[in-house]
């Protein structure tokens, strides 16, 4: 249970206690600063508590996204602020440190000793009169929580730069409701600068005075077509009243900001979230609330700003409405996750069965599975229920879904009249999808922190995001999952296995090819420095073993622009020609797996910090993987694909393992468990052994691959499951948007 503490006497009439109950919060009044003091007291240390205004004004929605978001230590809005336990600690301190409204500030605090803080009154650019320069209440000042700091500007909370960001945050996050203002009257609007903005239809101003750009969404999102709400203001614009009251809850965000607990300020678009200073702005604020319909804009911000076409345009419309009946009989994004995972399989079932009618049916669950895998995170944003375990089930279970469905047509093919065998085109499918993730993840983990961008490449890439059908025709081409799973469940219906995975592999391969060249072009025209981060993420998505560490060690030297990823080019070239040259059963892929080991540990034996060291990642995956692809389609021992697929399978998912942990914030596995299953390159040693050894042995290789898939299955899952149900990883949700 969180609890909520009003710090004073609610106003009369006021529905703030409902509207916080209804959030799940336990709500308590505190008369007075030792009331508020005392009443957090009793909040037990692992519980979540807020500090709410009691005349705050605004829409239930403003204060779930202020005060229920899982993923910050501390959030705030106008007149109100959450923290977390991890927070508590800054929390009392600034309470201690803040005047309460009526009382003297603490020595030492904004606005020197003994200053007087007063309701109404504000302090900008160290001048002692209110915003503008006109007289104010009571002409006193407002300490903010910055000006305790040494040279620090005193500014009142809900104030804002002329570039709209927060005084005092370290996070840099404009306040919601504080970039625009209406006057008391409602009749117009003052930026941050005090001069009137224009007003549109629905009485609001964009937060530069100007009208917004079409399509805008509250969140800064494009709202998905015909989600606007009728009489919505224009995105952007920010509360009525803004510049109201004064409020103890701001002076106390200011502080936990000025303490470096960067505090969130959701971005609230057209809702409203106020503390008025009298009757007159009460009532404003309150026809504001009465002009937007807050559950719409809850709707439209459920989904993401970042979608692929069909996603966009052919699930989304409706998908955000089964997120919201989910919602509302307590349904969790992990739960909606879950169905979307059998009902794939389901597919993959129907797909095996090698049957039009079963391959008619696997089409239409795989579309339906995909429909539950859009409404999964639309839940999450809807009903806030982010976690690290959610963000990681949901990628995870993607990638297993789709797999599972490439399997599915597999047996399927064999089943069908005339029977043909397309397990190789499976595993070469699953290969190529799994590389072009691990260029994702890696390019993004190198370049997410990294200081400058003066990449003309992107800032062609900015331009033509600028454009509406270049954006969309883009978003295509990269084959997103949503068009990727509607292609393939497309095929499946109305043609054959084969014809569906060779339209696959060349879509797969020509979105690689134009995603690669163009970060490729990107990496090299940058002047960047990457952090020490994006260097240690970089190292563990590499995945090196004992093999690699050992050369590392003796071939340490210093960082080469581009010797990591050529000698990761030379490696996977030799490995991968010396098997397919060799064939089955031949001893010389054994030593082009050795000669790939040595090359591997050249390659991380210094910190990847180079312009094109993300690429060593992805090198290392593409030939470990198409190894195992080569051998066991040479074989032509029964069941060796099978059994490839398997391994492959098992192998992915410790590096996808490994990727949502780095986004987590939580590290690679342990380097025991990536000691014990070999590393990339003892897996490659160890395959090319076993086909070397077995070659005239019935059924001994396949026996080989399935025994090793099924050690590294167990493995990796054993340690995988204890680690994502018992972390306690903060929480995370995929928000930027990118199709996977």
């Amino acid at each position: 249970m969180s609890t909520a503490i009003l710090t004073g006497v609610p106003v009369a009439g006021s529905s703030l206690g409902d509207d916080l109950r209804s959030l799940g919060f336990d709500v308590r009044t505190a008369a007075d600063a030792a009331g508020v003091t005392e009443e957090l007291a009793a909040v037990p240390a692992h519980e979540r508590v807020a500090l709410v205004d009691p005349r705050f004004v605004g829409h239930v929605h403003a204060l779930r996204l202020a005060l229920t978001d899982p993923r910050f230590p501390a959030a705030a809005t106008r007149g109100a602020l959450t923290v977390q336990p991890e927070a508590r600690t800054a929390l009392t301190r600034a309470l201690a440190a803040a005047a309460y409204p009526g009382e003297t500030a603490p020595a030492g605090a904004a606005g020197g000793p003994e200053r007087a803080a007063v309701p109404g009154a504000d302090a900008r650019d160290g001048d002692a009169g209110p915003v503008g320069g006109d007289a104010g209440p009571s002409g006193g000042a407002v300490a903010s929580g910055a000006g305790h700091r040494p040279g620090a500007t005193v500014r009142a909370p809900g104030a804002v730069h002329a570039s709209g960001e927060y005084a005092g945050s370290p996070s840099r996050t404009r306040p919601s409701g504080a970039a625009t203002a209406l006057d008391p009257s409602g009749a117009t609007a003052l930026d941050s600068s005090g001069t009137a903005a224009a007003l549109d239809p629905s009485g609001t101003a964009a937060a530069d005075g100007s009208a917004p750009a079409p399509g805008a969404h509250p969140s800064g999102a494009t709202a998905a077509p015909g989600a606007a709400a009728p009489g919505a203001a224009a995105p952007g614009a920010a509360a009525p009243g803004a510049t109201g009251a004064h409020s103890w809850a701001d002076d106390i965000a200011a502080r936990l900001d000025a303490e470096g607990v960067p505090v969130h300020r959701p971005e609230l678009g057209v809702l409203v979230a106020a503390v008025p200073a009298d009757a007159r702005e009460r009532a404003t604020a309150a026809d504001a609330v009465a002009a937007v319909d807050d559950e719409r804009v809850r709707l439209r911000a459920a989904v993401k700003s970042r979608d692929g076409f069909f996603t966009t345009f052919c699930i989304s419309p409706y998908s955000r409405y089964i997120a919201r009946w989910c919602a509302r009989r307590g349904l969790t994004p992990n739960q909606v996750t879950t169905a979307s995972l059998l009902t794939a399989l389901i597919a993959a079932a129907c797909a095996a069965t090698g049957t039009r009618p079963g391959f008619v049916s696997a089409g239409v669950l795989l579309i339906a599975s995909f429909v539950l895998d859009c409404t999964d995170g639309q839940l999450a944003r809807y009903s806030l229920q982010y976690s690290t375990l959610g963000a990681w089930l949901d990628a995870t279970f993607d990638r297993a879904k789709e797999y599972a469905y490439y399997a599915g047509l597999a047996l399927g093919a064999a089943r069908a009249g005339g029977g043909d065998d397309v397990w190789a085109l499976a595993l070469g499918a699953m290969v190529l999808q799994t590389c072009r993730h691990v260029v994702d993840f890696a390019f993004n983990e190198a370049n997410h922190d990294a200081t400058g961008n003066t990449s003309p490449t992107a800032a062609l890439s900015g331009r033509l995001d600028s454009v509406g059908w270049t954006v969309w025709a883009r978003r295509m081409i990269v084959l997103p999952i949503g068009e990727r799973w509607a292609m393939i469940a497309v095929l499946t219906a109305f043609t054959t296995p084969r014809i569906t995975f060779y339209a696959l592999l060349v879509g797969c391969a020509l979105a690689a090819c134009y995603t690669t060249a163009g970060r490729v072009l990107r990496s090299l025209t940058r002047r960047a420095e990457r952090t020490d981060r994006a260097v240690r993420a970089l190292a563990e998505l590499t995945d090196s073993g004992p093999l690699a560490e050992a050369v590392a060690k003796a071939a340490a030297r210093g960082a080469g622009s581009y010797l990591a990823p050529l000698s990761a080019v030379l490696g996977a070239a030799a490995v991968l020609a010396g098997t397919a040259a060799g064939g089955f059963g031949s001893w010389l892929p054994v030593g082009c797996a050795v000669l790939y080991a040595v090359l591997a540990g050249v390659a991380v034996a210094a910190p990847l910090k180079g312009p094109l060291d993300w690429l060593v990642p992805p090198l290392f995956r593409a030939a470990e993987y198409g190894t195992i692809l080569i051998l066991a389609a040479r074989s032509e021992v029964n069941g060796a694909l099978p059994a490839a697929f398997g391994l492959v399978a098992a192998v992915a998912y410790h590096h996808y393992d490994t990727v949502y942990r780095i986004r987590g914030g939580t590290g690679a596995p342990p380097r025991r468990l990536v000691r014990a299953i070999g590393g990339h390159e003892g897996r490659t040693v160890v395959v090319t052994a076993a086909a070397a050894l077995l070659h005239d042995q019935n059924q001994g290789f396949t026996i080989a691959l399935t025994a090793l898939a099924a050690a590294l299955a167990l493995a990796v899952l054993i340690e995988s499951i204890r680690f994502w149900v018992s972390s306690g990883a903060p929480a995370v949700h995929d928000e930027t948007g990118e199709p996977a």
